[in-house]
């Protein structure tokens, strides 16, 4: 008997697999198993698969569909199949790939529920309380397993790919429930940890901009949100978050500040940057001329952007040569570049004074070679004030005439009357301090002195009337014409009866007096009351008494008194 060299217990190993196969062979693939196939052609919409043990199979193109409705499949693809069925025919298999697809689909998500791995699907459509999703098989997603913010415009997820977490599941009724937002949470509270573990002050990130606030804006870092404060965003003026920022902007930042205990962090913009203000002094000269763009205005003056982070104050004073501008808008608007000049600089406090007027013609320096003292002008008045009259003369500036320069006369009703607001008068000019913007000048010293020459229109015992211009304890002054003041003494009143003069006289009353007495020189003029009675009473040829008390000024009253009390004057 011829040795093969095999031992008994290799017989009998080889018999059994021999056995095995011819078993097998007999019995052929079965309806329901799934066989690891190959693509042998594609005949029309009929694709052939060898799912081996010399056994050939064929399903529908249909089942190689895609998304897009497209038929991707090609000869020597490897594919998984089922036997659902043979052909009597031929004997061809009958398979199915969509039936397999589903098994798996459902393997996913059983293990997604138990072990929390995430699938992947497609949002079909908008649904009422969420979405239809495509896992594989139909599956809902509740409108609040969106995101993890709430979610403002539901038809933006229609048509995304996604990724998702199974959350319930029955695969007798079909249902399944899926959530993106507890896998986002998840996946924020690893990153999270992760971040905590590496995070260190100084340390510069990238972030997105999660949410905007009046005071700030929170910049998702990773898992972890940085508060960034609204004067940390720019070294520039800034009045609210939104002016620099949109929500999703991707920015960089520096952490500022680290509060592991309550999980807190701070970062900048700004300090990424340098600070604008350093070497201010070289950058920005006293004197030199700068150009800024008006970013704010206030009662005071406006605010003007030279750089970034870089503000000046013009100052209402400071824009004009006209003192009475008192409202900036009247000059600039908001978002106006203007030419400006640096007048000072304190670094500490980061303040800047400009000026705007210093680069136009001070108004003042020409005003003394236009109109010298002595000269005549012509002005409209602007106001009339309690202590005169103010007369515009052009490029902001304005004459005063005083009160006492207005006219000879002392009664300000008739020169209250006489001037108007707008009336355009001719005025002497008395002076000129440039230092001090003043301008004076004098409507009545173009006439001439109304004393001079009195003594030719009045003499004594002619009888004219006036007006009363003021009262005193000793009597009443009264106008007789422009300029000239004559004195009724108490004693050339009528019979006062013990009453006081002002009780008697009020400012303005007309009274018809006689003349006593006429001092051209020293400027008096006595008058009486009691005279111009007895003259109506009495015979025409009976002379006027002279009265040396009918003092015509309150410095003749005093003038006695004070040599009294000033012995030196007196010696």
């Amino acid at each position: 008997m011829l040795d093969t060299g095999e031992t008994t217990a290799q017989k009998e190993n080889t018999q059994e697999e021999m056995r095995t196969l011819y078993e097998t062979s007999m019995k052929g693939p079965q309806e329901g198993n799934i066989f690891q196939g190959k693509v042998m052609n594609i005949n029309g919409d009929t694709v052939i698969v060898d799912v081996g043990l010399k056994s050939e199979g064929k399903l529908s193109l249909s089942e190689f569909t895609n998304k897009s409705g497209e038929a991707k499949v090609e000869v020597g693809d490897e594919v998984e199949v089922m036997v659902v069925g043979r052909e009597r025919e031929f004997g061809l298999l009958i398979l199915s790939k969509q039936k397999v697809d589903a098994i798996r689909t459902w393997q996913k998500i059983e293990k997604s529920l138990e072990e929390g791995n995430a699938v992947e699907g497609d949002i079909v459509s908008e649904v009422k309380g969420g979405f239809l999703v495509d896992i594989g098989v139909s599956a809902f997603l509740p409108i609040s397993q969106v995101d993890v913010k709430p979610v403002k415009n539901p038809a933006s997820f229609v048509g995304r790919h996604l990724k998702f977490k199974v959350i319930k599941s029955n695969k007798r009724k079909g249902n399944i429930i899926v959530s993106r937002r507890m896998l986002m949470e998840e996946e924020r509270e690893a990153k999270k940890q992760e971040f905590w573990k590496n995070v260190k002050k100084d340390q510069v990130m990238y972030g997105f901009v999660r949410n905007i606030t009046d005071y700030g804006a929170f910049v998702d870092l990773g898992g972890v949100d940085g508060f960034l404060y609204l004067n940390e965003i720019t070294w520039g003026r800034i009045t609210h978050p939104k002016e620099y920022l949109r929500i999703g902007d991707e920015v960089k930042v520096k952490i500022v500040e680290i509060d592991q205990e309550k999980e807190r962090i701070s970062v900048s913009m700004k300090q990424l940057k340098t600070d604008p203000w350093l070497k201010i002094e070289e950058k920005y000269p006293i004197q030199s001329k700068v150009r800024g763009k008006v970013v704010g205005i206030v009662d005071y003056g406006v605010f003007v952007e030279l750089e970034q982070g870089v503000e000046g104050l013009l100052h209402v004073t400071e824009m004009s040569w006209d003192r009475r501008l008192k409202n900036p808008h009247k000059l600039v608007n908001k978002g106006d570049w203007i030419d400006l000049l640096i007048l000072n600089i304190d670094q500490e406090r980061k303040r800047i004074s400009l000026g705007m007027k210093q680069l136009l013609q001070d108004p003042w320096d020409e005003l003394e070679q236009q109109y010298p003292p002595g000269s005549v002008l012509k002005g409209k008045v602007k106001n009339l004030t309690d202590f005169g009259l103010f007369v515009g003369i052009g490029n902001g500036i304005d004459g005063l005439i005083h009160m006492s320069e207005i006219s000879w006369s002392r009664r300000k009703k008739v020169i209250s009357e006489m001037y108007k607001k707008g009336t355009f008068v001719e005025a002497l000019v008395l002076n000129i301090d440039k230092e001090q913007k003043k301008f004076s000048l004098s409507l009545k010293r173009l006439k001439e002195d109304p004393w001079k020459g009195l003594s030719e229109r009045h003499h004594v015992k002619d009888v004219v009337e006036g007006y009363v211009t003021s009262i005193t304890d000793f009597g009443a002054f009264v106008e007789i014409e422009e300029g000239i003041e004559g004195l009724i003494h108490l004693s050339e009143m009528d019979d006062l009866q013990g009453r006081n003069p002002a009780e008697v006289y009020k400012v303005d009353d007309p009274v018809r007096v006689v003349i006593l007495n006429i001092d051209e020189k020293d400027k008096r003029i006595g008058l009486s009351v009691k005279a111009l009675k007895r003259m109506e009473d009495a015979p025409v040829s009976e002379p006027l008494p002279q009265q040396e008390t009918a003092f015509s000024t309150l410095g003749d009253i005093l003038e006695p008194a004070m040599n009294r009390n000033n012995p030196d004057k007196n010696a």
